[in-house]
């Protein structure tokens, strides 16, 4: 197993290899689109900059040429007709050329499905080794749009594709657990973060509160921040009314489920703001009263992190990675899918209970200060310095083997390997490939 970091980054410092890698970052979605694994990118490519390393971030064309000293190389795309706010890119030839001149140490796809499936086509070609990690599950997302009876057909794609690489990152234990459930090989945990400076409760405004509330500072405010999709299950959030007779709702984000949204909650005290971002989102969170999250297909939910880095306390879904970062009943409430009574009992309790609700402020913070993006990028360089070392022996390894008869079969179970890793350490020595075919 590649070795993992502590949950604080104090006191952390690199491993300093004896010079940069040089990583090339494939991504369906970057800048400026807003989203859980934007964020996430965006903050590992930052402290991978700080670290010295070297990026080329090959993503969906969004005007940028470069973030954070890491060139863009855009690909032309266009909405994907179920999903039009997700912009999908073709691989193209000219994703070849950008490589060829950037000369990679190692390819990391974030979640491949279209563009970044070229990075298991170009870890082959340049022999370099390949991660992916995991950041979304399409399969369950797609019960919301009609193609449920497709997702034993997508889980089959996940295993065969994930299978290829080197290793699969998961942003959560649970989602780890059910990767390897789904038959997914060599899965390791990508550990979260947050920026505890940026969310913080002393970003609470009256003005913001006043905006999300639309002129009613002083009623109850309930905070939803995310994607505006089907798959995030946000109707049944008009239920918590329920709650008390003062609960205003804020929903911020936008996608591509927002106009039925305006139609369901019409008639409600409903604020869609849109997205917001830097002070103005981190406002947003600290000025709320409680933080909901209905979505049972998270596989993590950064922003609840988010949420509890800010002091909101939280109320969410039992379901998915949610389960990683909500200790129910000491950092957040927890309530079991479908079960909206407990959910509106649960608010009850933060809202008509004050001592109850600074407990839960106090603790949600605590708990959001152990984990920085600083600790998860180095445990994340970890992963990347143990692929680039152990590139070097594994064809000594691979052609020792085969000389003494071993199968294709047994080098790769010996040695925790894919096929893919195999034929790439093969494809240019014909003895030692005629030997592994098996």
């Amino acid at each position: 197993m590649i070795g993992k970091v502590p949950e604080s980054s104090e006191g952390l410092q690199s491993p300093s290899p004896t010079r940069p890698l040089r990583i090339a970052l494939f991504t369906e979605t970057f800048l400026p689109s807003i989203d859980g694994t934007v964020t996430r990118l965006c903050h590992t490519i930052r402290n991978l900059r700080m670290l010295g390393h070297e990026m080329l971030v090959i993503a969906p064309q969004g005007g940028l040429v470069e973030f954070e000293g890491a060139k863009i190389h855009g690909v032309p795309c266009f909405p994907f007709p179920l999903y039009p706010h997700l912009k999908l890119a073709i691989p193209r030839p000219s994703i070849g050329r950008a490589l060829a001149a950037f000369q990679p140490d190692l390819l990391h796809a974030a979640h491949p499905a279209c563009l970044g499936a070229s990075a298991f086509h170009y870890s082959s070609r340049l022999r370099v080794p390949l991660l992916v990690s995991y950041h979304c599950q399409l399969p369950k997302w797609l019960h919301y749009y009609g193609l449920g009876k497709l997702e034993p057909l997508a889980w089959w794609g996940v295993k065969a594709a994930y299978n290829r690489a080197d290793v699969t990152l998961a942003t959560s234990q649970w989602m780890q657990a059910e990767l390897r459930r789904r038959g997914v090989e060599r899965v390791e945990l990508w550990q979260r973060g947050v920026d505890t400076d940026q969310f913080h409760p002393q970003r609470a405004s009256r003005e913001m509160r006043a905006r999300l509330t639309q002129g009613h500072p002083d009623d109850n405010l309930l905070l939803y921040v995310g994607r505006l999709s089907a798959e995030k299950e946000i109707e049944k959030c008009r239920r918590l009314f329920a709650a008390s007779s003062s609960l205003r709702l804020a929903l911020v984000g936008d996608g591509p489920h927002r106009r039925k949204l305006e139609e369901h909650f019409a008639g409600t005290p409903t604020c869609f703001t849109g997205f917001l971002k830097g002070e103005e989102l981190a406002a947003a969170f600290a000025s709320a009263d409680v933080f909901f999250m209905p979505s049972r297909t998270e596989t993590l939910g950064l922003v609840l992190l988010e949420a509890m880095a800010a002091g909101c306390p939280v109320v969410a879904v039992q379901a998915g990675g949610i389960t990683d970062v909500v200790q129910d009943g000491v950092t957040g409430h927890l309530y079991l899918p479908g079960d909206l009574s407990t959910a509106i009992a649960r608010i009850q309790k933060l809202l008509g209970d004050p001592s109850h609700c600074e407990t839960m402020r106090q603790r949600a913070r605590r708990e959001a200060q152990g984990w920085s993006w600083a600790a998860a990028t180095l445990q994340l360089e970890r992963f990347y310095l143990s692929l680039t070392q152990r590139e070097a022996e594994l064809r000594q390894q691979i052609a020792a083997r085969a000389a003494s008869g071993t199968s294709a079969e047994d080098i790769c179970c010996t040695l925790q390997i894919s096929r893919a890793t195999l034929r790439r350490h093969t494809c240019r020595t014909p003895g030692v490939m005629n030997a592994t075919q098996s």
